[in-house]
C-alpha cells in the first residue's frame, strides 16, 4: 500500500461508516484509484465480519455477555475514554480476543481433568474410573457475510460500476480480480477456499463493486453488467416522429400551430459544448430554425404579422422542392410596450442546487430587473416542499435584488401547489390591458403533489382562461424535464426556452424581451392547401407535436401557439412536384367519391386564423400563391440559412429523410448566408456544426 498509510488507518472506519462525510468522501475518491486500497479493504471487511460469526458460533463467557447490548454506531466525536471503547479497532481486536478466549476455555476443559488425575495419590487396590467429559459441540454452520450497505444520499457525480456477470465466473470489468486470502479460523483451513464449491459463491450472494468503495448485496445469481463511466441521468424527452410525406390529391391540407419555442437549440447546444451528440429526441426542428432571426419584412396593415413565401430546390434532395413560409411579428419599442404584472414561479427545491440551476436563475433575473420600468410590478413565489410568497407585487428594484439574493434551494417539489399560488397572485395584481405573465423556472422535475404531465396540463388549461399568461424557463442537466416544460408552456398560452448559460439569459430576457414577455397574438394556426396539380406530395419538416386536425383550424375553442412582439415564425415544406415519378403511399381509390382537379396554375393556399391577445374570436388571413411568383430567380439569404439549419436537425435527428445531407454543405451553405450577424448566433451555429462533424465523424 504504498503511499497510503493516511488512508489505510481509516479504512475499518470507513467500512462501518464511522467517519466524517468529508472523510468519508476523501476515502472513496481514493478508493476509485488505488486498488492495492480496495484490496485492502475487502480483507478487512470479510476478516471482521468472519470473526463475529466465530464469535456467534461458540458460547462466550458471562464477562462478555455484555458486549453484545453495545450500540452499533457511536458519534465519532465523543471526547471521552468511550470513544477508545467503541473505536472500530478496538472492538475488532475484542473480537479476536473473545474467540481466543473462547478456545483457550475449551481446550482446558479438555486438559485439566487429566493433570488433575496424575497429581493425586490412589490406591493400587482402588478402582478407579474417570467421568467422562463433557465436550461443547461446535455444530457446523454455514457461514454467511453479511455485507451493511450504509445508505447514503446519492450525488449526482462521475462513478464507474462494475458487476460480475455471473455468480460463478465473475469477471469485474475494468478492474482486476481481487486476490483475498483468508486467516484460518476454527475448524476451515486455508480460508474459505475449501468451504466447498466455488468459494465466495457458496457465500449465496454477489456483490456491486464501485470505486466509491462501499459494496452493494444483491439476491444470488442477479446479473448486471455496467462497465462504462456514466453520470445518473434522468432526462425526459418526448418521442417524435418524423412527418411523412402525404399524398396531394388525397390529403390536400395541411394543418399545424406555430412555435417560437427556442428551448431545443440552447439545449443541443449544451450537449455539443460537452462534447457529445444529443439524444434524437431532444431536437426539434422547428425550435433550432426559429432560433434565429430572419429579414422578413415588417407588417403594414392592421394584421400585428407579415407573410412571406419562397420556393427553391431542396438542399438534400435535388428531385424535390423546397417551400418557406415566414411570419414576422410587429416590433414594439421597450418603451411602448404595456405595462408588466410579472410573477416569478421559482423552484428553489433540493434539485435546483448546483451552479447551473438557482445560482444561474438568480443571476438571469438580476438582469431583468435592470431592463424593468416603474409601471411595471414583480412578485416571487418560491415553491419546495410547500409553496410561499417571498415577495408581494412590487415596483422597487432594490426590494426585487434583495428578495433574489435570499432564494436558496433545498426540499422536494411541490410544483402544482406552486403553480396554483402564483396563479392567484397574478390575479390579485392584475393590471387591465397590460402584459399579465407567470414565469415559471424550473428544472421540471416536480415529485410531490400533482406532478403527472397529464395533471399539470389540465391545471393550466383551466389557469390561462383567466387571461394570464405563462412563460417557461428551463435550467440544468441530469434531471432535467425537457417534455414536461413543452408541455406546459404550449397550454398555457406562452414561450419555452432553455438557458445553458448568462449569454442565453441575456439573449431571452433583454435582447428579446418584447418577444418574451409580450404577445401580439395568440392562437395562431396555418392551414396550407396545395393544388395537386402542381404537388404530387408534401412534408412539413419540424412541428411534429404541434400538428392539428384540418377541422381544428376554424374551431377557436381549439389552443395553438402566440406570436410575440417583433417575433418571426418560419416553417419549411418539402414539395415533390406533381411531374415526379416517385413512388408515395397512398390509400388506394374510392368506391363512392371521384375526386377532380380545378384548373389553377396556384401552388398553395395559405391560410392563418389568429386571436387578439385578448381575445376570443379568431381573424381569417387568406393568401394564394402561383408557383411563377415563388421561384425566385437567387434563393435569398433567409431561405438558405433556414434550409441549413434543417438540414443540420435532420442529421442530428438521423432522420429516415435527410436524402444525401450532409455537414459539408450545411456549413458551406450556412457560411454563405451568415449575413451580418451582429449578435454572432450564426456564426456559433457554424462553430457547433463544426462540433457535430467531429463527433459523428466515425459514423459519417
Amino acid at each position: 500500500m504504498k503511499n497510503c498509510k493516511t488512508f489505510e488507518k481509516k479504512l475499518v472506519a470507513y467500512i462501518h461508516g464511522e467517519l466524517t462525510d468529508r472523510d468519508f468522501q476523501a476515502v472513496g475518491t481514493h478508493l476509485e484509484t488505488c486498488e492495492s486500497c480496495r484490496a485492502e479493504l475487502e480483507t478487512l471487511r470479510a476478516t471482521l465480519n468472519l470473526l463475529g460469526e466465530a464469535l456467534e458460533a461458540a458460547s462466550a463467557p458471562e464477562e462478555l455477555s455484555a458486549w453484545r447490548t453495545l450500540p452499533h454506531r457511536v458519534s465519532a466525536h465523543r471526547p471521552t475514554l468511550s470513544d477508545h471503547w467503541y473505536s472500530p479497532r478496538f472492538r475488532a481486536v475484542l473480537v479476536t480476543a473473545a474467540a481466543c478466549s473462547v478456545f483457550l476455555l475449551v481446550s482446558l476443559s479438555l486438559v485439566l481433568p487429566r493433570l488433575g488425575g496424575r497429581s493425586e495419590t490412589v490406591d493400587a487396590e482402588q478402582s478407579f474410573e474417570a467421568a467422562p467429559v463433557a465436550r461443547p459441540k461446535m455444530p457446523a454452520k454455514k457461514i454467511q457475510v453479511p455485507v451493511e450497505v450504509k445508505k447514503r444520499k446519492p450525488k449526482p457525480r462521475l462513478r464507474k460500476r462494475i458487476v460480475s456477470q455471473s455468480r460463478s465466473t465473475a469477471k469485474l470489468a475494468e478492474v482486476e480480480e481481487l486476490n483475498i486470502k483468508m486467516p484460518e479460523i476454527s475448524g476451515i483451513k486455508g480460508g474459505l477456499g475449501n468451504m466447498g464449491g466455488d468459494g465466495f459463491d457458496s457465500l449465496g450472494f454477489t456483490m456491486e463493486v464501485s470505486l466509491f468503495g462501499r459494496a452493494q448485496q444483491q439476491a444470488s445469481g442477479s446479473v448486471v453488467c455496467l462497465s462504462e463511466v456514466e453520470r445518473f441521468n434522468t432526462e425526459q424527452y418526448d418521442r417524435i416522429v418524423d412527418n411523412a410525406f402525404k399524398l396531394a390529391m388525397e390529403n390536400p391540407l395541411s394543418t399545424f400551430s406555430i412555435d417560437v419555442d427556442r428551448a431545443s437549440y440552447s439545449n443541443m447546444r449544451r450537449f455539443l459544448n460537452s462534447n457529445q451528440l444529443p439524444p434524437p429526441d431532444a431536437v426539434r426542428i422547428e425550435e433550432l430554425v426559429n432560433y434565429f432571426h430572419y429579414d422578413y419584412p415588417q407588417p403594414r396593415g392592421a394584421d400585428p404579422f407579415a407573410v412571406s413565401m419562397e420556393v427553391s430546390q431542396c438542399p438534400w434532395n435535388t428531385e424535390h422542392q423546397l417551400a418557406l413560409i415566414g411570419l414576422q411579428g410587429l416590433e414594439i419599442e421597450t418603451a411602448d410596450l404595456p405595462p408588466n404584472n410579472l410573477v416569478f414561479l421559482l423552484d428553489v427545491s433540493g434539485s435546483m442546487n448546483s451552479p447551473d440551476k438557482l445560482p444561474l436563475l438568480k443571476a438571469a433575473m438580476r438582469l431583468l430587473v435592470g431592463q424593468l420600468r416603474p409601471e411595471d410590478r414583480v412578485s416571487i413565489v418560491v415553491y419546495a416542499g410547500a409553496a410561499g410568497i417571498v415577495l408581494e407585487p412590487t415596483s422597487d428594484k432594490g426590494r426585487i435584488l434583495e428578495a433574489i439574493n435570499r432564494l436558496n434551494a433545498g426540499g422536494s417539489t411541490a410544483g402544482g401547489a406552486g403553480i396554483e399560488l402564483a396563479y392567484k397572485t397574478a390575479r390579485t395584481s392584475f393590471i387591465k390591458e397590460g402584459n399579465n405573465r407567470v414565469i415559471l423556472a424550473t428544472d421540471g422535475d416536480f415529485n410531490v403533489g400533482v406532478s403527472s404531465d397529464g395533471d399539470l396540463t389540465r391545471l393550466i388549461e383551466e389557469k390561462r382562461e383567466s387571461g394570464i399568461f405563462l412563460s417557461v424557463l428551463g435550467f440544468g442537466t441530469g434531471n432535467y424535464k425537457d417534455s414536461k416544460m413543452e408541455k406546459l408552456a404550449d397550454k398555457g398560452n406562452g414561450n419555452y426556452a432553455y438557458i445553458d448559460d448568462i449569454l442565453e439569459a441575456k439573449k431571452v430576457l433583454v435582447t428579446e424581451m418584447g418577444g418574451t414577455l409580450v404577445a401580439i397574438a395568440k392562437d395562431v394556426k396555418i392551414q396550407v392547401e396545395f393544388n395537386p396539380s402542381q404537388v404530387k406530395a408534401y412534408r412539413l419538416v419540424g412541428y411534429e407535436n404541434r400538428m392539428l386536425a384540418k377541422e381544428d383550424f376554424a374551431d377557436d375553442t381549439k389552443d395553438a401557439g402566440e406570436l410575440g412582439a417583433g417575433h418571426t415564425v418560419t416553417a419549411l415544406y418539402e414539395l415533390i412536384p406533381a411531374t415526379s415519378d416517385e413512388a408515395v403511399p397512398v390509400a388506394g381509390a374510392l368506391k363512392y367519391q371521384v375526386t377532380g382537379l380545378v384548373k389553377s396554375d396556384d401552388l398553395m393556399t395559405v391560410k392563418l386564423r389568429y386571436k387578439k391577445p385578448d381575445g376570443d374570436t379568431s381573424k381569417l388571413i387568406v393568401q394564394s400563391v402561383e408557383a411563377a411568383d415563388l421561384q425566385a430567380v437567387e434563393v435569398s439569404e433567409n431561405l438558405r440559412f433556414a434550409s441549413a439549419v434543417a438540414e443540420f436537425g435532420l442529421l442530428l435527428r438521423g432522420s429516415e429523410y435527410r436524402g444525401s445531407a450532409s455537414y459539408r454543405q450545411i456549413l458551406r451553405r450556412a457560411r454563405q448566408a451568415k449575413g451580418r450577424d451582429a449578435e454572432g448566433y450564426r456564426a456559433e451555429f457554424i462553430r457547433l456544426v463544426e462540433k457535430a462533424q467531429l463527433l459523428a465523424a466515425p459514423a459519417e
